[in-house]
This record gives structure tokens, C-alpha cells and sequence, in this order.
């Protein structure tokens, strides 16, 4: 059988390389204008040609590429996020799905494609009242679909001239990374798909699904020091902190940045900091904190009435923090307490909640100079999961190969 071939497109730090190569796939071409991702892409995937913006992809460029199975990519989410400004796939940037099903067209018509792979947030479901992802879902079909009366359910399938579609939201918790990260994935099958099994729709039990209290389980997330690594595989580095670097967090420090609400700018009133914890609450029986287990505590340091407030063992979303409402500094987003010290994440932190290689963001940036930390929060907010990725993989796999297994 000959090894999968796939376009990425939005293509960012390639998460879809990260996980598919592994499996033997190949990519046959790539997707980005954003100049730090394009340093990485040149960097690491050398030989992989960057068609740019979607925008300008022609179907000469397309045919030019040879044989395609998968496109894969995660149009821009801020105009369908609940932290963006909501302007559904009108907005320029959420609109670009129309022209990833553009160049999925062509990569079916003059390659072969069969898959197409798409990401978004889970506001998806409910922009424009249901609207949009009623349109998503049914181009991607081919046909016109109803909003339910209920509205978008987390799973569920359509089916028109194009092929079927599933859809599902899967958290990366659920992978063995210690992040919550929900998106909303849908599938096209263009090929056989009433002879092969799901590739998204399998019952919870198998999907390693965790339970709100995090109890054992197969596939069940590690934590911030410790994390389960792949669905019952031991990964002594998946996840955790770097014990080496314990700075303290400050940040926005210029002036007049702290007023009452200091959860807003980073920085974290004593009162505050030295009182949380994983169950939610100070565990000491004076209420000072003293004698609290050193467990780290992940929590989100920029976070808004938006965003929400998260804390745990588990961290929350990575944003890339380039929207109206964040700072630029992506590192602001996600921090930690270790006792009575709190810090943001690193950068290689960051990768390891995306189960990316160490370092990974960490190349020459377009002037040839080591990335700054910025760029590389960016770009680890804005990417996929990759074991999420992977998963899919090997479900696209077993349904792209199920006839001629079958057959043998």
C-alpha cells in the first residue's frame, strides 16, 4: 500500500506533520504567510513547497503536486470564537473556509483527494445562531442543511452529493496532554464511505474519554508533572514543567497596568496566589495556605470575563493571544504556582501541553536570528494537538485502507 499523501493548509508549526509522519504519511505541500511559521516551515520541512495564502492558490499549483489523499486545516476561529467579535464566516478570517473547500475541490479533481480534514472552535456551533456551521456542513455535504431545533449536537453526521461528513468535539485532555482544549473536527469522506467504518463517531468508552473528576482511565490526561504520554504509554516528559526555569510572573509592568481586577494583567495578589489549588480551594485548615502540598496549579492569568478562569492540574486553552482582547505576548495566557512562586509557561512548556518536540518553535526566525518567545506562543496557541491529529490519522488510515484489507 502506498503512503498516504496530504496538503496542509494554515499550516502554522505543522502539527499535522508532527503527528502524521509517524504513520508513514507524506506531506506534499504546505500553507502559511505568517512569517514566523514560514521560518519553521523552511527549517524543518525544507523540501516541502509553500504555496502561501490560501487566497492565491491556483488549481495549476494544485495539479502540480501530484497525487493527493487528505487536505487538512484549521481555518482562522476568531471571527466564530467567543473571545473574538463574533462576525461568523462573514469575517474575513473565519471566511477562509470557503477557499480551503475551494482548494479541496481542485485537489479532488486533479489529484484524487478523498479527505478533507477541518478544525474550529466549538462556537462554531452556535455563531450566527447555529447558521454558520449549518453552512460548514453543508458544503463540505454538498446540499443545504437546517440549524436543529435544538441546536448542533457535539457529534453527528450529514450526508449529501459530496460524501459524508461526521463532526465531533474532542478535547486534547482526552489524549494524554495536560491541557483542556475542545475543538470541533469534521471529516469528508468523498471515497466509499458506506464500506468502511467511522472515523470520528465511535462510542466514548473507546475514545479514552476522562471523566469531570479526572478519574483513572484508559487515555486519561497526566497532569503538570506528570502526564500519561500516548493511550497507556509511559512518556516521562509529556507534559510536565521545566523544572529548570522558575522565574517569577510579572508581567504587563508598565504603568497604571495594575487596578482591582490584577487577574486581568497577570499579576496575582498574595491573597490569591498563595491560595489556589487543584480541588478549587485552599486546603489548610487556618485558610493561610501553610502546609499546601507544592502540587503546580495551571491557571490562566490573563483571562477576561470571555475567557473564563481556569484552574487545575490540568491547564487551560492555549490562545495565541493575537485577537483585540489579548496582549500581544502569548505567554501571559497560561501560568503556574509552584508553592508560593507563580510563573508563566514556557515556551517549551507550551509545546509539551501541544505534545510537540522540545523545541520545536525554536528556529532561526525570517532575519536568521533564534525565535523570540513570543512568535513561538503564537504559534503553539493557534496549532492543533497533535495526538488529537494522530488519533484522527490512524482512524482516516483504517478507513482510507479498509477495502483493499479487506480484499487481501
Amino acid at each position: 500500500m502506498s503512503a498516504i499523501r496530504y496538503l496542509s493548509l494554515f499550516s502554522g508549526m505543522e502539527a499535522a506533520h508532527l503527528a502524521w509522519a509517524p504513520l508513514g504519511w507524506e506531506c506534499v505541500g504546505v500553507a502559511e504567510i505568517d512569517p514566523a511559521p514560514c521560518a519553521l516551515l523552511a527549517h524543518r520541512l525544507p523540501h516541502v513547497p509553500n504555496l502561501g495564502s490560501v487566497t492565491d492558490i491556483t488549481d495549476e499549483q494544485i495539479a502540480a503536486l501530484g497525487r493527493i489523499d487528505v487536505v487538512i486545516g484549521g481555518s482562522p476561529c476568531q471571527d466564530l470564537s467567543v473571545a473574538g467579535n463574533r462576525a461568523g464566516l462573514a469575517g474575513a478570517r473565519s471566511g477562509l473556509f470557503h477557499e480551503q473547500l475551494r482548494i479541496f475541490n481542485a485537489a479532488r479533481t486533479f489529484c484524487g483527494a478523498r479527505w478533507l480534514v477541518w478544525e474550529n472552535v466549538p462556537g462554531a456551533f452556535s455563531s450566527n445562531r447555529g447558521r454558520d456551521f449549518a453552512v460548514v456542513a453543508g458544503a463540505l455535504a454538498g446540499c443545504e442543511l437546517d440549524v436543529p431545533r435544538d441546536g448542533w449536537g457535539n457529534e453527528g453526521v450529514a450526508l449529501g452529493p459530496n460524501g459524508l461528513v461526521e463532526w465531533s468535539v474532542l478535547d486534547a485532555q482526552w489524549f494524554g496532554v495536560a491541557q483542556r482544549r475542545r475543538r470541533v473536527f469534521a471529516v469528508l469522506d468523498t471515497g466509499d464511505w458506506a464500506g468502511r467504518p467511522p472515523v470520528l463517531l465511535e462510542p466514548d468508552s473507546l475514545r479514552g474519554d476522562s471523566a469531570p473528576r479526572r478519574e483513572a482511565g484508559e487515555g486519561i490526561a497526566g497532569t503538570l508533572t506528570r502526564s500519561a504520554g500516548e493511550r497507556g504509554a509511559e512518556d516521562g516528559e509529556r507534559g510536565q514543567l521545566v523544572p529548570e526555569t522558575c522565574g517569577t510572573l510579572c508581567a504587563d509592568t508598565h504603568p497604571g497596568a495594575y487596578t482591582g481586577q490584577d487577574a486581568y494583567t497577570g499579576r496575582l495578589i498574595p491573597e490569591v496566589s498563595h491560595t489556589l489549588r487543584a480541588d478549587g480551594f485552599d486546603a489548610s485548615e487556618d485558610g493561610t495556605g501553610r502546609g499546601t502540598p507544592l502540587v503546580p496549579v495551571a491557571f490562566d492569568c490573563k483571562s477576561s470575563g470571555q475567557a473564563g478562569f481556569g484552574v487545575g492540574e490540568i491547564a487551560s486553552t492555549m490562545r495565541s493571544m493575537g485577537h483585540a482582547n489579548s496582549h500581544q505576548n502569548g505567554g501571559g495566557h497560561l501560568a503556574v504556582q509552584q508553592g508560593m512562586q507563580v510563573r508563566r509557561l514556557t515556551p517549551r512548556e507550551c509545546e509539551r501541553l501541544q505534545d510537540a518536540p522540545d523545541d520545536w518553535t525554536l528556529v532561526p526566525n525570517s532575519k536568521g536570528k533564534p525565535m523570540a518567545d513570543g512568535p513561538r506562543y503564537k504559534m503553539l496557541g493557534n496549532s492543533f494537538a497533535v495526538p488529537v491529529i494522530t488519533w484522527i490519522g490512524e482512524r482516516i488510515q483504517i478507513a482510507h485502507t479498509y477495502r483493499q484489507r479487506a480484499v487481501a
